[in-house]
């Protein structure tokens, strides 16, 4: 939102858009994929649950803030668009209905092609005799005596919805007919689906056996209707404005408290499953307190998050053939598994590109420096870890190992916040130095310091990523991670946990760029070293998403002097490309396919003028002003090739990527002639050259074409 010294400021809305509606797109294009008759049966149907469940956070987070900005501040102006909070909330009430309305017909057609392979929802297909006999039997054993149906009237108050929590919901009458609300709890202990014993791919779900046994759970009541409910709820705590009390000097504590808070705060969204009409629907209306514009009708599911345990339960060798086939990340050519990781690095810079590249050369990393005698330090932070995280049983043990470990845990990681509160008291029982950072500012930073000591001499092996460290989204997410020895990028780590220690955030580095001082003001200092050379300008930049209206700006006049800029945003874009005068040679590239694109990579210039980094921060004011981000240069020549061959790859891909418009719309990538899928490409062949043979070996033979060879080979592939 803009700020009070904004105000004063002219803007110019012609080639920017509103940042909810950019991201109600990107998540289109997610649903999208669930109609690709190339994607595996299965996995469109997961595509359908993550479509969902980002727009379960999407209502939870950004229209609940917006929600609360309504009503605190309702004629804030936001700087991209032009539009008030509530202006914002109207526009994004009016675009989901279509949005629901395609997710519940590929639910519906998915589903009608599973039922062909005999994968039956039983909620959706008529249960045959001997299937009815047992899901009553199990309803009556394994259901009924957890049930808890409430009543609500004049003499029952209206108990707490939970966020997202499933319930059923009828409208009952009594003897005299007057009218209550009943309603079920779908209890949390119970499965989200049952099996049939008999037919293992026949399955129903919980909430729809509650459904057909609601009529008899209310005594003398009759149910006139019935149908499946779920709220959503504001979950935006806002740490930088919460009042603490004085005495609560526990950041670990206060953050616990905020958890609790999160599942009171405002209902922003009533879903309904099924039908509910007249005197049912305004009873539903009164008591949760909702709009009809924050109503939505779903022929699907209202929680789809059971199709990963679902595609679990399923016989295997019915479910193998319609899942994606699967895919082992290889180990580096360049990094021998048998050698010291700690004197490979030493020897040159590595780059790990995952989910194509295993994890295990950073582990094999970590677990070195655990036990190397000259190891004094490790240094890291964390934002997000694996539920069981291989990373910080090493760094415990490093710990116990007598080395002085420093972990920079960030415990406003929404919706990990639980999961860092465990782990950081885990670490702290290890005996590992547990920080929190700075008060208002997340550390969003991926970087790990590993302090040798060889006599008078301190050295260092710094790791800087793109993602988490996290063993489980580094197989799904595409991430980078520089491993170094480079004695300043070590430096300026060293700065940089001192920095973190004392709250500074304006410190000096030589070769890093550190947010919320040094990334953006660097990034408008690139741009206009590009702008200088006009026509001959290049920049190329891969991010998640891009809001900051300064680097927009500077974007849209370095296309007004001729340069020509690539943007490869998966997701939120408030910059509109191609408008004359304005952003004409700006082009702006969506890929979304198996794996979530994360990698942040800027590029400026071409050639041996270029300069590359790879970042934490994507191009949003969040990341750029209110969050300590790195991004730090890559100078090995073979690594700056890896990087420019990852953005020229991802910008000739006509299979999974979209190009955005003028207009703010998508429209999909596509050649007559190739076929290039990047994801598909980088899983068949590896961007690391072999490391060379020792100098008393022979020479290896040179690869057929080489590496850009193959790059042209796989372009001009037909489908």
């Amino acid at each position: 939102m803009s700020s009070d010294a904004d105000k004063s400021v002219v803007r110019d809305y012609s080639y920017t858009q509103n940042r909810e509606l950019s991201w109600l797109r990107f998540n289109r294009r997610v649903l999208e994929e669930a109609a690709d008759q190339s994607v595996p049966l299965m996995e469109r149907l997961k595509f359908i649950s993550i479509f969902t469940s980002n727009l379960d956070e999407f209502f939870m987070v950004r229209v609940g803030s917006l929600f609360d900005l309504s009503t605190m501040s309702p004629d804030e102006i936001d700087n991209k668009c032009n539009l008030t909070p509530g202006q914002q909330l109207e526009r994004i009430y009016e675009v989901i209905p279509e949005l629901v309305e395609l997710k519940d017909q590929l639910f519906a057609t998915v589903s009608r092609q599973l039922e062909q392979l005999d994968i039956c929802d039983l909620s959706r297909v008529e249960p045959k005799a001997d299937e009815r006999k047992f899901i009553g039997q199990y309803f009556k054993a394994k259901i009924l005596p957890i049930l808890s149906p409430q009543i609500v009237d004049s003499h029952h108050p209206f108990p707490h919805l939970a966020n997202k929590a499933l319930y059923v919901a009828a409208l009952l009458v009594d003897k005299k007919e007057n009218q209550s609300l009943g309603l079920i709890p779908v209890p949390d202990a119970l499965p989200p689906f049952i099996t049939l014993p008999d037919h293992p791919t026949h399955f129903i779900r919980m909430e729809d056996i509650l459904l057909s046994h609601a009529s008899s759970l209310f005594g003398s009541y009759r149910v006139v209707s019935c149908c499946v409910i779920s709220v959503t709820r504001n979950a935006d705590i806002s740490y930088d404005e919460e009042k603490f009390d004085d005495t609560d000097s526990d950041f670990r504590n206060r953050m616990s408290k905020l958890l609790k808070k999160r599942s009171h705060l405002a209902i922003v969204r009533l879903e309904i499953g099924g039908t509910a009409e007249g005197d049912f629907l305004k009873l539903l209306k009164r008591r949760i307190a909702v709009e009809d514009h924050q109503i939505y009708f779903d022929r699907a599911p209202l929680n789809l998050k059971y199709v990963y345990a679902l595609e679990r339960a399923l016989p295997q060798e019915m479910v193998k053939p319609i899942q994606f086939e699967p895919y082992v990340p290889r180990w580096p050519e360049d990094l021998d598994p048998k050698k010291s990781m700690i004197e490979q690095i030493r020897k040159r810079d590595r780059m790990l590109f995952f989910p194509f590249d295993k994890v295990d050369p950073f582990l094999h990393l970590l677990s070195e420096a655990a036990e190397r005698e000259d190891v004094v330090s490790i240094k890291i932070t964390i934002y997000r870890l694996a539920s069981s995280s291989k990373i910080a049983h090493v760094l415990c043990r490093a710990a116990e190992n007598g080395k002085e470990v420093t972990v920079l845990m960030e415990l406003r990681a929404r919706f990990d916040e639980a999961n860092n509160i465990s782990w950081s008291r885990l670490l702290e029982d290890a005996g590992c130095r547990v920080i929190y950072g700075v008060e208002d500012f997340k550390c969003h930073s991926k970087i790990c310091l590993i302090t040798l000591r060889e006599g008078e001499q301190l050295h260092y092996i710094t790791q800087i990523g793109t993602g988490n460290y996290n063993e489980k989204t580094n197989t799904q997410y595409t991430d980078l991670s520089l491993m170094t020895a480079a004695e300043d990028i070590g430096t300026d780590g060293t700065v940089f946990f001192q920095n973190m220690l004392v709250g500074n955030l304006e410190g000096a580095y030589d070769q890093l760029l550190v947010a919320p001082v040094g990334i953006k003001k660097n990034l408008l200092r690139y741009i206009d070293r590009e702008i200088a050379k006009g026509h001959d300008g290049y920049i190329c930049i891969k991010a998640n998403s891009m809001t900051e209206r300064e680097v927009i700006d500077k974007l849209a006049e370095a296309s007004c002097a001729g340069v020509q800029i690539q943007l490869i945003l998966r997701g939120i874009c408030c910059l509109r490309p191609g408008i004359p005068g304005k952003t004409e040679n700006i082009h702006v590239t969506s890929i979304v396919g198996r794996y979530l694109e994360h990698a942040r990579i800027y590029c400026f210039g071409r050639g041996a003028d270029a300069r590359l980094f790879i970042a934490s921060a994507d191009l949003m004011t969040r990341n750029l002003n209110r969050r300590v981000e790195i991004a730090c240069p890559v100078r090995d020549p073979e690594l700056c090739q890896m990087l420019l061959t990852i953005l020229h790859t991802e910008l000739a891909d006509n299979v999974k990527a979209s190009s955005l418009q003028p207009d703010g719309t998508y429209f999909r990538k596509h050649s007559a002639t190739s076929h290039v899928d990047s994801q598909e490409y980088f899983m068949e062949t590896s961007l690391h050259k072999p490391e060379p043979p020792e100098p008393e070996a022979p020479p290896a033979p040179p690869e057929s074409g080489g590496l850009l060879g193959g790059l042209r080979r796989l372009f001009r592939r037909k489908p």
